[in-house]
């Protein structure tokens, strides 16, 4: 089943070049999964009943056009598989006259609320959401990040309430925002980043401290988000 969700890009939603945000476009991609999501019955709606929560794994994002400010755009999605734990989103980001101008895959794993355990994905789900047989990069890229051994700059960052989504969490979307207050700043005006992995691992609670690192690669920026600590990695984004 393919779904589409219609966005208008509103002023909080773009940054001081009037494009649209890297925050804002992971947002219309997760609202437009949830359309889906709620249509196959395992949505936000449907928790309470079946005590089942879907949770991010990984991002992966590539924008050929950024829109603007006033624009509207179309966000189109698919169940791309399910293998055991793991189903596979995929994304079409469309213009108005329906040109694609971004597209995104993702990851996922089906959590118990109660047992806080991973559920096993089976028939039941692959009918639920109706797999289709369609995959936007050619060779997706979901694999775990490996952590580097050294980092140029870092900050600290502490959870407030604002950032928080249904499970008490760090919303993932928010990923985002931290990066950006690591990168320098000269980095972070000019750079748009049109290509994103994102790795979530470990779950941020409210008020919790988190580190946060990065590194340039090449023409690759590479961010770290650890625990207070440092022993804990809550999540990995790479920005090219």
């Amino acid at each position: 089943m393919f779904v589409e969700h219609e966005v208008f890009i509103g002023l909080r939603d773009v940054a001081m070049n009037n494009k649209v945000t890297n925050t804002a476009l992971l947002a219309y991609l997760e609202d437009a999964g949830g359309v889906h999501s709620n249509m196959a019955g395992f949505g936000l709606r449907d928790i309470p009943k079946r005590k089942k929560s879907w949770v991010l794994l990984n991002w992966q994002i590539e924008i050929f056009e950024r829109p603007t400010y006033g624009e509207k755009i179309i966000i189109k999605t698919w169940s791309r598989g399910i293998d055991k734990l793991y189903a596979y989103r995929d994304f079409e980001i469309l213009n108005q006259v329906r040109e694609v101008i971004g597209i995104a895959t993702s990851k996922w794993v089906l959590l118990d609320i109660e047992s806080l355990k991973i559920t096993k994905l089976g028939s039941e789900i692959m009918d639920c959401y109706t797999v289709e047989n369609k995959s936007v990069f050619e060779h997706p890229d979901l694999n775990k990040m490996t952590e580097l051994s050294t980092y140029s700059g870092r900050t600290t960052f502490q959870v407030n309430r604002n950032l928080l989504d249904i499970n008490n969490h760090l919303h993932n979307i928010y990923y985002m925002d931290i990066a950006n207050e690591v990168l320098p700043i000269e980095i972070f005006l000019k750079a748009e980043f049109n290509q994103i992995k994102m790795m979530c691992k470990k779950e941020i609670k409210l008020g919790e401290t988190v580190q946060v690192f990065y590194e340039k690669l090449d023409d690759e920026f590479v961010v770290t988000i650890k625990s207070e600590d440092e022993k804990i990695v809550h999540a990995m984004i790479k920005l090219k």
